[in-house]
């Protein structure tokens, strides 16, 4: 099979799952596949059809917390059979093919990128609404060829323990996610303290609140804290998820919840069919909307995006891809990140601009905001209509400033605009 044939196999089966969710950590041992699993089974409590993928190649978890060891896996010549726990979730693991369970996988980076991208393109995943992928500690080749096997995920819930010393590791990986425009779901910190069963004192074993601050100081959601349980390590080693075991305990009701910011998810969308040959991203959950932000001067899109004396905002049906509705605000005094920040809190899913510096780009996109720079000076409204029609033209970069100087601050002004003049557009 070449690799249009193979591209065109993963693209089908990718596009009968609606929702692509990764679970990572920087660091090894904090609990990350205990969440991934909780997490996957919390959603299909909720009624959703839900398939969990572990693609630590080394270390597979999995298939021993869900009782899962030694049972056959079926398929054909061309697909494999993911086993089935319940009625809504569907589980596949590199466990699941080892002899026995002492066996070493000692694989290169591009055979485990091989063997995950056959989980994604060979297994009968079938119509999910969710797809929970668990990866291994770190920033390597596991993660890294999901991001790239999966362009459209949803983003990534991220695992931690309080102490300084698995933070160190965990702030990388919210780094790695911003770098590669995927969106940061939140943050869960995991042991966080211990309350004694029979007298009730709280012990910090690992302290408490590390991952709330983390949060904090690098601007992504907090998700929660589950406190330490010596009963979710004994439901873990009898393959049976904490949250069917103990559903109304602390803990129990804690997974639960974390469920609750998956299931409001929009569908995220890179549309690669724009005619200057970039990519659009839209948001939908079927009937949602994304929302469109341009710099305007003068009623037309600004060659200056951080001096423009107003933002045109548009709501787009995703649905029908038509503008729904639309208004205008006035952005925050010019200052460093100021405006990529309030733009951000504005919900914006795509900004369209003449004029955009190097530094604005990075910061919209490590918030997972997408980008079109070079647009023309034209009434904003059919700037929006040609974009989402794709016949958008736009200059390659509106922005003649290098990374560093003044006027590429973060707000990208001093830029000249696209379109006619300035310093990008044609």
């Amino acid at each position: 099979m070449n690799d249009k044939m193979e591209q065109e196999k993963l693209d089908k089966r990718l596009s009968r799952i609606k929702h692509k969710v990764l679970v990572l950590s920087g660091k090894g041992g904090v609990g990350k596949s205990t969440i991934a699993v909780n997490l996957a089974v919390a959603l299909a409590a909720a009624g959703k059809k839900v398939g969990l993928l572990d693609v630590d190649i080394h270390g597979p978890s999995v298939p021993k917390m869900l009782g899962l060891e030694n049972m056959p896996l079926h398929g054909t010549g061309e697909s494999i059979s993911p086993l089935e726990v319940g009625d809504n979730l569907r589980v596949m693991s590199i466990g699941l093919l080892l002899r026995n369970t002492d066996d070493a996988v000692i694989w290169r980076g591009p055979m485990k990128m091989g063997v995950i991208k056959q989980f994604l393109s060979d297994v009968e995943w079938g119509d999910l609404d969710y797809l929970v992928i668990d990866s291994p500690p770190g920033t390597g080749d596991e993660p890294l060829s999901v991001a790239q096997l999966v362009p459209d995920a949803d983003g990534a819930v991220i695992v931690t323990t309080p102490q300084s010393v698995a933070l160190i590791d965990v702030r990388k990986c919210v780094t790695f996610c911003k770098q590669l425009n995927l969106p940061v779901i939140g943050v869960v910190e995991n042991m966080s303290g211990f309350v004694c069963p029979h007298c009730g004192e709280r012990t910090e074993i690992f302290k408490s609140g590390g991952g709330g601050e983390m949060a904090a100081d690098m601007n992504i959601p907090f998700l929660g804290a589950i406190p330490f349980d010596p009963g979710v390590v004994d439901a873990a080693d009898m393959g049976e998820p904490y949250i069917v075991k103990h559903p109304e305990s602390e803990v129990g009701k804690i997974f639960a919840a974390l469920a609750a910011p998956l299931l409001s998810l929009k569908k995220r969308e890179i549309v690669a069919a724009t005619s200057n040959g970039g990519s659009r991203t839209s948001y939908s959950d079927g009937s949602g909307t994304m929302k469109i932000a341009l710099p305007v001067d003068g009623g037309r899109v600004s060659g200056h995006f951080g001096h423009a004396e107003k933002f045109a905002f548009f709501e787009v049906d995703c649905s029908s891809n038509a503008i729904a509705g639309s208004s205008e605000a006035v952005p925050p005094p010019h200052e460093e990140g100021a405006i990529p920040e309030w733009l951000r809190d504005q919900g914006i899913n795509l900004v369209i601009a003449g004029g955009l510096g190097v530094k604005a780009k990075q910061l919209f996109k490590g918030m997972g905001i997408d980008v079109v720079a070079g647009a023309p000076q034209d009434e904003p409204a059919s700037v929006v209509r040609s974009h989402l029609d794709g016949t958008l033209q736009s200059g390659d970069n509106a922005c003649g400033h290098g990374v560093g100087d003044r006027a590429d601050d973060g707000s990208g002004g001093g830029c000249g605009g696209g379109g006619q003049g300035g310093c990008g557009g044609r």
